[in-house]
């Protein structure tokens, strides 16, 4: 009896120091930000040889060592990670230990230099994809074409995408484009007005509103908050040169330039009856007999309204202006106009206030581009999907908050292994997100979004080939499996149907779902007593 008393609390120790080990290193499997941020600084760094930039991650390493102390090499705790999987006797547990060790390895590689991983990732989209149009009172950001990143996006050569931001009480100069627009207001609140053959009618617009914008309708915005920005999404198919827009400036001067500068003066003269005037190198010029003629010709004339504006697309305007310009009515109860007066529909719907998306059944306006707009709100820490879309090509820009997703893609394999006519070799695409993130979710690919532990992740999704599409849900309730027949399952998993059922029939919620962050609960960790000497030889080999 002594003998097994002392057993038993030395099992116990080694227990209870294995546990801590799993634990510590666990921890350790998340590099500090303060690191990350650091070697992240010396990636970036341009006119820098390769070899400085090494040196530069290593006095990151040497600075953080010396004040946080030593730094894990994520080589060596993967070959730990998978040095402990094959202690377990179980080969399926082997092989999902050995997952997970890999899973853990591929998320710490993806934040430690996510840039570099996504210059291969051609579905996400980031500030350097963008051309940037910037004033002191708003920006436009016009994404590249689609297909200009890489052929698997060629479907969406036509498409084309840009973000508008309006600072507080800010004028948008009036604008149309050669392009089908849907738009989506992400924040803020205003006023858009729309001129169609002369007719006027103003919207108010606030966040979470689609608005559907006809090509060759004259358009102006007005930010009216006093403290907030205006950010709305455009989603264009120009009806031109397919994948080329062109925004049409009329009622503006020099900056932006006015489009009726491009004409004759005398064709002006023409057209808006006034007297005839010069072009000099872009700028009207007057020959009068005297200053005092010219004087009293002044007002009214082509050169006073066409030279005024120098200021740009976005002005400030003032609080009389700004409750001027303000007026109108919400979507909801605005009619069509400027659509066709038999139609039931309204031109803004909001998505916040309603079931989060549109499609040409509730917004008729999206039926001649076959458009559906969703919105997703996945709550802090939790995730959606994982799911495919049967037709659509889904579009999506982060609105607000931070997370990551995962998406399955059989094309990134490589073409030798296409070439050979072998069953597809799915790969896994993935990326953090935050705030003008965009990213592209083609037809039939797996994906599940997940959100961070801060906030809530908020996106809004531009589906493409809209009509007759489904969301095919991947786990939960209504997912694909458990449609299938008993011995369908059966034959493709070569398990009994009663254990697929335990996995696939688990889950009793939809679409979304508490995330990896609150399921640990969920991970089964087995614990194998080894003696002492075993575990060092087992560091020793890792190098630790």
């Amino acid at each position: 009896m002594e003998i097994n008393n002392a057993k038993f609390p030395f099992a116990f120790f080694l227990c209870c120091t294995f546990c801590l080990w799993v634990a510590l290193s666990l921890v350790a499997a998340q590099e500090d930000p303060e690191l990350q941020q650091c070697k992240h600084q010396c990636r970036v760094q341009q006119q820098v040889s390769e070899r400085q930039r090494g040196e530069c991650e290593h006095k990151c390493e040497d600075y953080y060592r010396e004040h946080h102390g030593p730094v894990v090499d994520p080589e060596k705790q993967l070959q730990q990670c998978r040095k402990q999987c094959e202690l377990l006797q179980s080969g399926r547990q082997r092989e999902q230990c050995h997952r997970e060790c890999q899973e853990k390895y591929d998320q710490q590689q993806l934040e430690e230099g996510g840039e570099e991983e996504e210059e291969n990732n051609p579905y996400v989209f980031r500030d350097q994809h963008f051309a940037f149009l910037r004033t002191n009172q708003g920006e436009v950001k016009i994404l590249e074409m689609f297909n200009q990143r890489s052929r698997l996006l060629r479907g969406l050569k036509n498409y084309r995408f840009i973000c508008l931001e309006a600072n507080p009480q800010t004028f948008v100069v009036p604008t149309h484009y050669d392009a089908e627009i849907v738009g989506f207001v992400g924040s803020g609140q205003g006023t858009i007005t729309m001129v169609c053959q002369g007719k006027r009618r103003s919207f108010r617009i606030r966040a979470g509103d689609i608005v559907r914008i006809p090509a060759g309708i004259t358009l102006h915005l007005i930010n009216s908050h006093k403290n907030q920005k205006l950010r709305i999404a455009y989603f264009l198919l120009p009806v031109g040169i397919p994948g080329r827009f062109e925004p049409f400036h009329g009622a503006a001067g020099e900056n932006p330039q006015s489009f009726y500068r491009a004409f004759s003066p005398k064709l002006l003269s023409s057209a808006f009856k006034v007297k005839v005037l010069l072009f000099v190198n872009w700028v009207f010029s007057f020959i009068y007999v005297s200053d005092m003629e010219k004087k009293q010709v002044e007002e009214g004339t082509l050169e006073r309204v066409f030279q005024q504006q120098t200021k740009g697309h976005f002005i400030k305007a003032s609080g009389e202006q700004i409750q001027a310009l303000s007026g109108g009515q919400h979507g909801e109860a605005a009619g069509i106009w400027p659509f066709t007066s038999g139609e039931s529909k309204r031109p803004v719907f909001n998505l916040l206030n309603k079931e989060p998306s549109a499609d040409a059944e509730d917004f008729r306006q999206l039926k001649d581009m076959d458009i559906e707009v969703s919105y997703a709100n996945i709550t802090q820490e939790g995730m959606m999907g994982p799911f495919f879309n049967s037709r659509s090509t889904m579009v999506a820009a982060v609105v607000e908050g931070e997370g990551y997703l995962e998406m399955v893609c059989p094309h990134l394999s490589g073409e030798k292994q296409q070439q050979q006519g072998a069953s597809p070799i799915y790969q896994k695409v993935s990326s953090s997100l935050r705030r003008g993130t965009l990213f592209v979710v083609p037809t039939g690919h797996p994906i599940a979004i997940v959100a961070g532990t801060s906030r809530n992740l908020e996106i809004v999704c531009f589906g493409i080939n809209a009509e007759n599409n489904r969301r095919e849900a991947l786990a939960g309730k209504g997912n694909v499996v458990n449609g299938l027949e008993k011995e369908a399952k059966e034959l493709a998993f070569a398990l009994p149907a009663r254990v697929v059922d335990k996995v696939f029939r688990k889950q009793k919620e939809e679409l979304f779902f508490p995330g990896p962050q609150l399921q640990n609960s969920n991970t089964i960790i087995i614990i194998r007593a080894m003696p002492m000497h075993d575990q060092r030889k087992i560091d020793d080999e890792a190098g630790l």
